[in-house]
């Protein structure tokens, strides 16, 4: 019923977060994209700044440079506005989106700009005169002036808005080259002149008089009339301002007593210069290269201010639009929030108006699912469970309703699993039983006769009788730990203890007798130092496992080493080399898991039951034990740590630098070149096959 109602509430809710998540994501979306739209402005505005300056300190530098002044006031200070803008253009780049067009049209700007140190030496030289000067700047200020078509947000008109900019720009461009050549002309020695350069500046100057009226036709074209007007004005302004020019200039030249020819007008002036007429010439009518250039600049400056207008309008109708489109985001946001605030309240007061039944079901439920029952399942899972009620408390729920009937099914649920892990366990704990009898069993047969044969060792003189009854004994010690392991499965200790500290060396060779091919052991390297009686026994027994897993496992003709240290802590770290076939890293990392926490005894564990053993046996005094591949390249090494609390040290042991090596490898690391080079801790290391 719960689930019912839950779900019936989960649907407005879904619709609602689905409706409100497009919502807010265009809402999102708008603002990046407006976002966006604001950083490409901020790059127009930077970059038409750089482009204008660009071109005006080309302008400005023509008298000077020609002059051969090339260290002159006007140039540094020109040229260190471009520098500047440069700078405040590659921070724009740097904000900019990475679109494929913005990308593309700042690696043209990065072009010309590897260009313009030349540009600047060699301007007005040997080797970049006349008209190629003036236009060698067009480099840098044509990609930079080409990036206003870049804009596409922020106004009614995106395509048309862009136009217009690149076309003012363009203007612009076409006077400040009118201006530069023109004021060439006016400046230069034409004597000096190579043959027919005269006539290309001259080409040149008329060329970009005609591209002005083109850019401006291109400008009323694209442009509303609400442009046209403002650049009406801006050149009417600019007329005006030059007439007041003109007339202060007269009254200063009356007032020294000097002749004053007042120029005509700029459209004048420029068809006057392309005539081809001397300087002389046009100085009689009043052009000089400085009338010339202050009435270019009138008009550089109207066009110019234009620009400057467009790109901060771009920029402003970027901002409205970001700033609107981050609002409507922030509030489409809060209301979806709000709207599913509203559901889940909605759904939690109904929720607080379900039965204290079905709550108490519910918690009941959860309680037994993950805590009563995992836990009961897993004390009767152990070796040994011990006393396990095996009665199951009843969810406190006595009505006889479906709510009821639900809590009575599942009590009879719970009951059940614990009944049949009960008898799980019991069985688990029979089958250990037999183990343990039967071992018991043949130990006491297989101590008798090893007695027997002892006894029979002691009266044979005879050589190869006395041998093979050396590997009857062996093989009866062999037979003796088998029955041993099949203890340890039974979770069962060994009945008899070693009673006194026995030296590691001879805990090493008594469980290298227990090996079939115990000649091939090479004991080596062991400190002095004795083992608690307490683990004698189990130690041996662990050990001669893993020998026997290394001469099994290894061929017949190499030998297994076995070497030991101690470490600065107390403990002693045992090593058993063989030159085997190695395991597959997984197989490793499995067998390692199982070493580490030995797990219940199932049909698997007799596949491996050595390794089994060897676990349990570690597990019962705090060794640990590990397989890792060899460091010469074949075979397995096992690794046996074991604690201070079963060992004590030798009389004279001293620690050397091979144990401080080892106290590396013991906190879970190995320094490079020490024993377990490869590996940065336990967990790490690649796992192994089951041995035995």
């Amino acid at each position: 019923m719960a689930r019912k109602l839950q779900a019936i509430l989960l649907i407005p809710v879904l619709v609602a977060l689905v409706l409100g998540g497009v919502r807010v994501k265009r809402s999102v979306d708008t603002w990046q994209a407006a976002d966006d739209a604001v950083r490409v402005a901020e790059l127009v505005q930077a970059a038409n700044k750089y482009a204008s300056d660009a071109i005006n300190e080309r302008d400005v530098s023509v008298i000077p440079l020609v002059d051969g002044d090339r260290t002159s006031s006007v140039v540094t200070k020109a040229r260190a506005v471009t520098d500047a803008d440069a700078k405040a253009f590659d921070a724009a780049v740097a904000r900019m989106p990475r679109t494929p067009g913005l990308l593309r049209r700042v690696e043209l700007v990065r072009a010309g700009e590897k260009q313009l140190a030349a540009v600047r030496a060699d301007a007005f030289t040997a080797k970049l005169t006349g008209v190629q000067t003036e236009e060698s700047y067009h480099a840098v200020q044509h990609p930079l002036m080409e990036i206003s078509n870049e804009l596409g947000f922020g106004s009614t008109n995106q395509a048309s808005f862009g136009r217009s900019l690149y076309a003012v720009s363009l203007t612009q461009a076409a006077e400040s080259l009118i201006r530069a050549i023109g004021t060439h002309l006016l400046v230069e020695d034409r004597d000096k002149l190579a043959q027919g350069e005269l006539q290309s500046q001259l080409g040149s100057f008329s060329s970009y008089v005609y591209l002005e009226q083109v850019a401006l036709q291109e400008y009323a074209g694209a442009g509303t009339d609400a442009d046209m007007a403002r650049l009406r004005k801006a050149l009417t302004d600019a007329e005006k301002q030059g007439k007041e020019q003109v007339q202060a200039a007269k009254e200063r030249a009356e007032a020294a007593g000097k002749t004053f020819v007042a120029p005509p007008d700029l459209d004048t002036m420029a068809a006057e210069i392309a005539s081809g007429k001397t300087a002389t010439q046009l100085a009689a009518r009043g052009i000089t290269a400085e009338t010339f250039f202050a009435a270019s600049t009138l008009s550089f400056d109207a066009y110019r201010g234009v620009e400057v207008y467009l790109t901060d309008t771009a920029l402003a109708d970027a901002h409205d639009i970001a700033d609107d489109a981050r609002r409507d985001a922030i509030v489409n946001a809060a209301l979806v929030v709000a709207a599913v605030l509203v559901a889940f309240l909605l759904a939690a007061w109904v929720a607080r108006t379900m039965s204290s039944s079905m709550r108490r079901l519910s918690a009941s439920a959860h309680e037994i699912a993950g805590q009563r029952l995992p836990a009961l399942l897993t004390q009767l899972t152990r070796d040994i469970p011990g006393r396990v009620d095996p009665l199951v408390a009843p969810i406190p729920i006595t009505t006889t309703d479906e709510i009821g009937e639900v809590a009575r099914a599942f009590d009879h649920v719970h009951r059940e699993a614990v009944r049949l892990a009960a008898e799980q366990a019991l069985l688990r704990a029979n089958i250990n039983t037999i183990f343990g009898n039967l071992a018991r069993r043949n130990q006491s047969l297989i101590e008798r006769q090893l007695a027997l044969i002892t006894g029979l060792e002691g009266k044979e003189a005879d050589p190869d009788q006395l041998a093979n009854l050396f590997k009857l004994d062996h093989l009866a010690t062999r037979v003796r730990r088998n029955g041993e392991n099949l203890l340890v499965l039974g979770g069962e200790t060994p009945a008899q203890q070693w009673d006194q500290p026995l030296p590691l060396v001879d805990v090493i060779r008594a469980a290298s007798s227990e090996v079939e091919q115990y000649e091939r052991v090479e004991p080596s390297g062991v400190p002095e130092a004795e083992i608690h009686g307490r683990a004698v026994t189990d130690l041996v027994h662990l050990l001669a496992e893993l020998l026997e897993n290394a001469t099994t496992f290894s061929s017949p003709h190499s030998l297994v080493r076995v070497t030991a240290a101690r470490l600065p802590d107390g403990r002693i770290m045992v090593e058993i080399h063989d030159r085997g076939i190695g395991l597959p890293p997984e197989e490793l990392a499995e067998i390692n898991h199982n070493l580490a926490n030995p797990p219940t005894v199932d049909v698997a564990i007799s596949q491996r039951m050595g390794l089994y053993v060897v676990g349990r046996l570690a597990d019962r005094h705090g060794i640990r034990v590990q397989l890792r591949p060899s460091d010469e390249g074949q075979g397995t090494t096992a690794l046996a740590m074991l604690p201070d609390t079963i060992t004590y040290r030798g009389a004279g042991a001293q620690n050397d630098d091979d144990t401080l090596a080892l106290a590396a490898f013991a906190d879970g690391g190995f320094p490079e070149g020490g024993p377990g080079r490869g590996y940065e801790s336990w967990d790490e290391q690649p796992a192994p096959r089951p041995r035995s």
